[in-house]
């Protein structure tokens, strides 16, 4: 088969889920649910954390951080796939493909190390707790943060330089209802060592290095929760924890799960099936295990909702007055007409 030349792809075509045309608005309903959810659970988190002074801590600091990413990172594939259902293509052009595997790419990355600065802080506040403040300061708190955005960024960029010197075949089907670094690079026809030993090792480097430092971090806190005489600083100083680890355990179970299946079913719709645990489910769960058993969270929430309801009636105030009195004046008018 003739290699195309890469400057003569014009388009990709995302298999998606199932092509049967009958489940088409299931699909459409059911991504379009679990996106709102998404998109509204982790706005309101951002906003309690912005409302209460008492949650302006590094914790929530990077919690906020984390839930901006998830929002983006959602934001990157599902917008696009609801529009070609409605639409019914399932076309997407050679830049918008590009784009959408350098924006996924870079916010993989930035959740992986940012899921790393948070176990970071935990390890401070309950192994070192007295000097938790001087350590966790605001400057190092937006360095950690600068640094996890440059580092994915880089990588973004390096993987992307990579695949625009690949030349691709006719065959341009995208068995996935995003564009995913992987499979184009499997589409290609050109030599792919090259481009298969960066991903790996960069995929080991930044998926490995974080994980191993989350398991560090852990250990030292699970040492330091044995050393407490009290039962109730032990509860407290897990339940600190329990919301991070299981953000932790379910992004990485799920990572893993999406790789270890498609290594063993060549099935490309239970390959897409399996990443979308990992690409929708888990941003979706994210605030629902951050706030459900956080009490300083159901605050800056309650506080949220406050000023919400107080502002409303003083932005509507004004305008249902003008209402009113344009009521009152078209009323005149009508009699005087009479």
């Amino acid at each position: 088969m003739e290699p195309k030349n890469l400057t003569r792809v014009s388009e990709f075509h995302l298999l998606g889920f199932s092509e049967e045309p009958e489940l088409q608005p299931l699909i459409f309903g059911f991504f379009l649910t679990m996106y709102l959810i998404t998109v509204v659970g982790n706005l309101l988190i951002i906003l309690a954390v912005s409302s209460d002074s008492h949650l302006h801590t590094p914790m929530y600091f990077f919690l906020s951080n984390l839930s901006f990413v998830d929002i983006c990172f959602t934001s990157t594939t599902i917008p696009k796939m609801l529009w070609n259902i409605e639409t019914q293509s399932k076309v997407i052009t050679f830049e918008g493909c590009i784009t959408q595997v350098y924006f996924f790419t870079l916010f993989v990355v930035l959740d992986i190390l940012l899921l790393t600065v948070m176990a970071y802080d935990r390890f401070i506040a309950i192994c070192h707790p007295l000097h938790y403040t001087v350590i966790m300061n605001p400057q190092l708190c937006g360095l950690l943060v600068l640094v996890s955005w440059v580092i994915s960024v880089l990588h973004s960029l390096l993987e992307n330089l990579m695949v625009l010197h690949l030349a691709f075949c006719t065959v341009l089907d995208i068995p996935h209802f995003f564009c995913e670094l992987n499979q184009m690079i499997q589409l290609a026809c050109s030599d792919t060592l090259l481009n298969n030993m960066v991903l790996y090792s960069v995929a080991l480097l930044l998926a490995g290095g974080p994980l191993t430092g989350i398991f560090y971090s852990y250990s030292k806190i699970v040492s330091s929760i044995q050393g407490m005489s009290s039962a109730q600083g032990k509860y407290k100083a897990f339940s600190t924890c329990a919301s991070h680890l299981s953000v932790v355990s379910l992004f990485y179970c799920t990572g893993l799960g999406v790789y270890l299946s498609s290594a063993v079913t060549h099935s490309s719709h239970s390959s897409a099936r399996a990443s979308m645990m990992y690409t929708v489910v888990t941003p979706m769960l994210n605030p629902f295990i951050y706030s459900l058993r956080n009490k300083d969270l159901k605050r800056g929430l309650k506080i949220l909702f406050d000023k919400v309801t107080v502002k409303c009636p003083i932005v509507l105030g004004p305008m249902i007055a003008e209402l009113k009195a344009s009521g009152q004046c078209c009323q005149s008018l009508i009699k005087l007409w009479k």
